[in-house]
């Protein structure tokens, strides 16, 4: 079921293509509903008779600050997360609030349930959100980005940080850090085009204990010149996101496919 009531009907900009298409179509461009959820999560074919349905977003406040997507995914174990989206401010640091899109409206009825509740040491809200606030936070965190990639940016912490990456020896594998859960290997595809003929075999989801995107993918290239090439990607946008890339090894995508079982 195609939830087009999603949409703004207006030709709102271009956003990234995920998330774009998560707005127009909702959850059923993502796939199946994830084996192992619930059934009383799932969206009644009776509900919004005659009116769109609401976007189904969560807006939390109080996060821990070394949160992860896989915290959020873990704190609301059991529903379908289509999208996560960290809120940063200034010198993009992060606010302790995020978005939480999920698959159905009436998901969000079960999320409000866990306001309140703890991540780590922290109790954390969850407050009933809107599509535009989303979209206002997918803006801002646009801006965010490039304000803290301009050349005013820390000259001395950016060196480092990429001289790092430069001196890393290369095997023709990719990690990929960031990337929203709704990514599939076609949008990582496309990310990577013209650095080498890449094929969905050539790209790891990795996933966790219940097959859920982690936000974590390997690429793996046709040489190693091709990965080293493909670096120029680093800290570029897929989607509103921006992706860190790391060099690695088909050792290390072993052990984190393992992590994942």
């Amino acid at each position: 079921m195609f939830y087009r009531g999603y949409g703004d009907g207006s030709g709102s900009r271009e956003m990234g293509a995920k998330r774009q298409r998560v707005v127009d179509q909702g959850p059923s461009f993502f796939g199946a509903t994830p084996a192992g959820t619930s059934f009383m999560y799932n969206q009644p074919t009776y509900a919004y008779v005659g009116q769109p349905p609401p976007f189904p977003v969560v807006r939390l406040r109080g996060l821990p600050f070394d949160c992860t997507d896989s915290d959020v995914a873990e704190f609301f174990r059991g529903l379908d997360i289509i999208d996560i989206l960290f809120v940063h401010k200034g010198g993009n640091k992060f606010s302790g609030e995020a978005f939480c899109v999920l698959g159905y409206p009436l998901q969000v009825d079960f999320a409000l349930q866990k306001n309140r509740q703890n991540m780590g040491r922290r109790y954390v809200e969850v407050f009933r959100s809107t599509r535009q606030d989303y979209y206002k936070a997918i803006a801002g965190e646009v801006s965010e980005y490039r304000s803290v990639s301009s050349p005013r940016r820390s000259y001395a912490r950016a060196r480092s940080y990429d001289e790092g990456k430069e001196s890393a020896e290369h095997t023709g594998m990719l990690r990929l850090r960031g990337l929203p859960f709704s990514a599939g290997k076609d949008d990582i595809m496309e990310f990577f085009k013209g650095y080498g003929a890449l094929s969905e075999g050539s790209v790891y989801i990795l996933t966790n204990s219940e097959g859920r995107p982690t936000g974590e993918a390997f690429v793996e290239f046709e040489s190693a010149e091709d990965s080293k090439a493909a670096m120029e990607k680093d800290r570029m946008t897929l989607g509103s996101r921006y992706i860190e890339l790391f060099p690695s090894s088909a050792e290390e995508l072993k052990e984190a496919a393992s992590r994942g079982r």
